[in-house]
């Protein structure tokens, strides 16, 4: 089991969200797909405490107030551990933007995200991030596709 953090930070005044197109790392089960920012918990975190960590990491920007949106299950999704992630926004952030270890870094306009070569799942759950309300749900993949998903609106 993996326990990770992804977050969308959103920029209001332009109305574009930080995007990562995964293109520098060896062997990455995200290559060539646009993400979210995010990682792996390290032990004795907190989602809250990842999120900030890992987008200061791989962005060089530090967000302030993450709200936590959602909880996703991946069972298997890369093929053997089941993967549960902690799915935040953030609105406010400070810094200079780094160039990246995992990718290319990119705001890309809000009416565009859906347009990315994304996981097929992340374009479901996107709409869900911009409810009033948290959502807990469960993305099945094969293989790299999406075989079926669930979701429940708390």
């Amino acid at each position: 089991m993996k326990l990770a953090t992804l977050c969308y930070i959103k920029d209001k005044n332009t109305q574009s969200t930080l995007m990562l197109h995964r293109v520098k790392k060896e062997n990455d089960m995200h290559k060539d797909k646009w993400n979210g920012l995010g990682g792996k918990l390290h032990a004795g975190e907190s989602p809250e405490e990842c999120v900030i960590r890992e987008i200061h990491e791989e962005s060089g920007l530090t967000i302030v107030k993450p709200e936590l949106k959602g909880f996703i299950t991946f069972p298997a999704f890369d093929g053997f551990d089941d993967w549960y992630v902690f799915v935040f926004t953030a609105t406010e952030f400070s810094g200079t933007m780094i160039d990246s270890p995992e990718g290319n870094l990119e705001w890309v306009p809000d009416k565009e995200l859906a347009n990315l070569p994304l996981w097929e799942g992340d374009k479901i759950f996107f709409k869900w991030i911009e409810e009033d309300k948290f959502f807990s749900a469960k993305f099945i993949y094969d293989k790299g596709k999406l075989v079926s998903h669930e979701v429940s609106f708390y």
